[in-house]
């Protein structure tokens, strides 16, 4: 019995010991959320895995012009040599008649090494630059990621602000409102009220509490979509140290909307150029494809003979060949194939030129775009700001006169959903501020791709 209840405790023991220990709260900041979110983030990471495929595509290319060396070695042992009938009047015999004999020893052993040397392939000279547009389309794809990375941590980010700041909001409005109630409830128990005045203040306080249900689990929602958009697993707990307030200050920029760049330096337009520059070399490489490749090639062997195993023998006699050539191979008639492929990507750079247009217009567009919502979003947030200062000092006379009697308590109600929804609207309104911001600062963006990134 003691010994099962030894063997029980350490049991216990080593389960507790090995056991990971939860992971503790991580506070951070929106900056440091970016941070994490561009170096964890899946989208991030793959677009960062096309960058290096891109580059191997790059020097497999570059490779192909440069010498290419080969070797090969070969052993053969006839177990059952081969015969071959020759006239018998060579070795003295009646003519007519034919003689076995077999040619050769019953094994042998060769080795080659061949060295080869692309002289010149215009496929080749074009396959190079197409490679180089290629690593650069997935660079600015790269570019392009984080952008919609960053911008989706931040709203995120500025998503979980809202509803926790909206939570407590609601906390304090029904601890005011369950105030009110009881004080409404003594009241009514003297006589000195109607019941309406009762039960108008248990609806008020009914809606409050489903509302601040909902916020809570929309707060839920918001940290596991902020762990999505930084990469981190859904269950990890993170704790915002920002305020929406302060956020929405500090992405308060007036200035930003006298900002403008040239169009080619938004990166959808540089993809779109990487992409039309990408058909254009391909027409060239269809062209190219018509002229003549020459190659050069050296190859150097030996090899040995023997009717048994003795090629590693000092006495083994090897034999050496060499042979130095140049093979030149002219596309001479295609029955019209490649003017046909030809024709394939010519149109398809015609396509490629026709989206780059396009892409110029609709970005200059969401740029204005951008810059009227940004607009409007710091306009909505300084007369939200004024609305709330108005529906709390609506609200604050109607309670007053409400207990003073000289106030219904529909009135009193009605100035209470005024404050509840002016200050769901401020901090929309600081949300709108962030996010429009953020948009605005990604079609003006001219990031270039870093090497260290």
């Amino acid at each position: 019995m003691k010994h099962l209840i030894f063997l029980f405790s350490s049991l216990l023991y080593i389960q507790a010991w090995t056991q990971e220990p939860p992971a503790q709260p991580l506070p951070l900041s929106l900056e440091e959320a970016i941070a994490i979110g561009l170096e964890n983030n899946y989208s991030s990471l793959k677009s960062e895995k096309e960058v290096e495929k891109a580059l191997a595509q790059k020097w497999e290319i570059i490779s192909q012009g440069l010498p290419q060396i080969s070797a090969n070695a070969d052993y053969q042992n006839f177990v059952k040599q081969p015969v071959t009938l020759i006239p018998g009047e060579i070795g003295g015999g009646e003519p007519g008649t034919f003689v076995p004999v077999r040619f050769g020893t019953k094994q042998n052993l060769s080795a080659t090494a061949t060295w080869q040397q692309l002289i010149f392939d215009g496929s080749y000279i074009v396959g190079v630059q197409s490679a180089r547009t290629l690593l650069q389309i997935s660079k600015n794809a790269k570019i392009k990621t984080d952008l919609e990375v960053r911008k989706a941590i931040i709203n995120a980010y500025g998503n979980v602000l809202m509803a926790r700041e909206s939570v407590e909001i609601l906390e304090n409005n029904l601890e005011n409102v369950t105030k009110n109630l009881n004080d409404t409830q003594k009241i009514f128990e003297n006589g000195l009220t109607e019941e309406e005045d009762v039960e108008q203040l248990k609806i008020t306080r009914l809606s409050l509490e489903n509302n601040l249900n909902r916020n809570r689990r929309m707060l839920s929602i918001s940290h596991q979509l902020l762990n999505m958009a930084m990469g981190l697993p859904v269950e990890r707990k993170i704790i915002p140290t920002d305020d929406l307030n302060t956020l929405a200050l500090q992405f308060y920029d007036l200035q930003l909307l006298e900002e403008s760049i040239p169009v080619e330096e938004n990166i959808d337009v540089r993809i779109a150029q990487n992409s039309a520059e990408a058909a254009r070399i391909y027409v060239r490489l269809e062209k190219a494809k018509a002229l003549p490749s020459l190659t050069g090639f050296i190859n150097y062997g030996t090899n040995g003979n023997s009717d048994s195993f003795t090629f590693f023998n000092d006495d083994q006699v090897y034999y050496q060949q060499s042979i130095l050539g140049i093979s030149l191979n002219v596309p001479v008639f295609s029955s019209g194939m490649r003017n046909a492929r030809t024709k394939q990507k010519q149109l398809e750079y015609d396509q490629a030129m026709l989206d780059l247009e396009e892409t110029r217009n609709q970005i200059s567009l969401e740029i204005d775009a951008a810059k009227a919502d940004y607009r409007y979003s710091l306009e909505n947030f300084e007369t939200q700001q004024e609305s709330l200062t108005l529906a709390e000092r609506i609200e604050n006379k109607n309670q007053i006169k409400f207990f003073e009697g000289l106030a219904s308590s529909f009135e009193l109600s009605e100035a209470q959903r005024q404050l509840y929804t002016a200050q769901q609207n401020l901090l929309q309104a600081m949300l709108e501020v962030i996010n429009a911001k953020v948009e605005l600062e990604n079609v003006l963006s001219t990031k270039k791709y870093s090497e260290e990134e």
